[in-house]
């Protein structure tokens, strides 16, 4: 009797598990991405906004970020030209002025007086830094590489601006209270419930003994 109940707990887990597999042709199918504002220009002269999903961390030491754009795209051939932009990161209250910075040219709009979003001066770049953003990212471009449909701007990570308010009474940056977006599949999306922080799989519970296995 034991034995069968235990071939029925596994049939039943079995069951739960879809199996099957659908072959996609191969894409972009790299998903969440974080969804970010990117500005670009001259502060106190011309400059624009661009959004941009197709963007990440590069490398630690030195700090290098990446933003992919098509060439056709209106800011394309700001950055190509100054070797500079700020990556500009997402709230939820930012959501609408984000999706409108990519689906409106700057050659046609505005979009700073448009999205209401005032353009602060940054600290290494010449390009204005969006203040409502949480964390102003200054990058200075090192390498543009031509992959295809885009062209990626590598770029080092020159200075990170953060705004104060997410500062702790101890005085470490709080970025999580910031509800910040992320991208996935076409849909944008808050940040959900915390599930752990990093290495929690291996660290040791409190109440029980033993060493944690790596």
């Amino acid at each position: 009797m034991k034995t069968d109940s235990r071939m029925q707990r596994t049939e039943k887990k079995t069951k739960g598990v879809q199996m099957e597999k659908i072959s996609f042709k191969p894409g972009n199918m790299l998903y969440p991405l974080p969804a970010v504002m990117v500005s670009c220009g001259e502060f106190g002269g011309y400059s624009n906004i661009v959004t941009a999903a197709w963007t990440g961390t590069a490398c630690s030491d030195p700090p290098m970020v990446y933003v992919s754009l098509r060439p056709e795209r209106y800011s394309y051939g700001i950055i190509d030209a100054s070797r500079e932009y700020v990556i500009n990161l997402v709230t939820e209250d930012l959501a609408r002025a984000m999706d409108f910075c990519g689906v409106r040219s700057g050659k046609d709009v505005d979009k700073w007086k448009e999205c209401g979003l005032t353009p602060v001066p940054s600290e290494t770049v010449k390009c204005p830094a969006i203040a409502e953003s949480p964390v102003n990212i200054e990058c200075r471009v090192k390498q543009k590489i031509e992959l295809g449909s885009h062209h990626m701007f590598l770029a080092e990570v020159t200075a990170v601006k953060v705004n104060g308010e997410y500062m702790n009474e101890k005085g470490a940056f709080e970025l999580n209270a910031s509800h910040l977006l992320a991208y996935s599949h076409g849909t944008y999306f808050g940040l959900g419930k915390k599930l752990g922080t990093f290495g929690y799989s291996v660290k040791k519970q409190k109440g029980k003994k033993g060493k944690s296995r790596k």
